[in-house]
């Protein structure tokens, strides 16, 4: 037995994983506000990502509308992490043999190493060009690559219930 899958068999078998399966009501709820968290985030990255995209809001500044939503992708980011490791638990074996789960991972890591890399890079000169109508090519690549890998989150989350 591969030592990942054990531990996703005990954390399935915890008294946390085995009372989200068990229960008629816990896992629909978790997965309410995980839901609702995802919302949260991308309906707030994706307000930034098409600023960053000179798509719309291009009479606000960057600055401007990072510093309003930015809290809310963390917001959101922080209930699709509690409720993302509550869901996974209860049905963690389940998950461990899911390739549309490893495709979603894999994108979340990809979103996390875009926003790392637009924000050591090209958010370090914001200054100088967030005014602009339309960001700088690394902005707009950014951005636009956000949006496409959080639709794909979106679209894996959903398609792991059918697989």
């Amino acid at each position: 037995m591969h030592t990942l899958y054990s531990l996703c068999f005990w954390l399935e078998n915890t008294s946390m994983g085995s009372s989200i399966h068990n229960s008629t009501w816990m896992f629909p709820l978790i997965e309410t506000a995980h839901l609702f968290g995802v919302v949260i985030l991308v309906g707030a990255a994706t307000v930034l990502d098409l600023r960053l995209m000179g798509v719309a809001f291009k009479d606000y500044t960057v600055s401007m509308v990072a510093g309003r939503f930015l809290p809310w992708i963390w917001a959101g980011f922080v209930v699709q992490v509690v409720t993302g490791i509550l869901l996974f638990s209860s049905e963690a074996t389940k998950m461990y043999g899911s390739d549309v789960f490893r495709v979603k991972m894999l994108l979340i890591a990809a979103a996390g190493l875009n926003a790392l890399v637009f924000h050591v890079l090209a958010y370090r000169s914001v200054g100088t060009w967030e005014k602009d109508p339309v960001a700088p090519l690394s902005a707009r690549f950014a951005g636009t690559f956000s949006i496409l890998l959080w639709f794909g989150i979106v679209g894996a989350g959903r398609w792991i219930a059918y697989s």
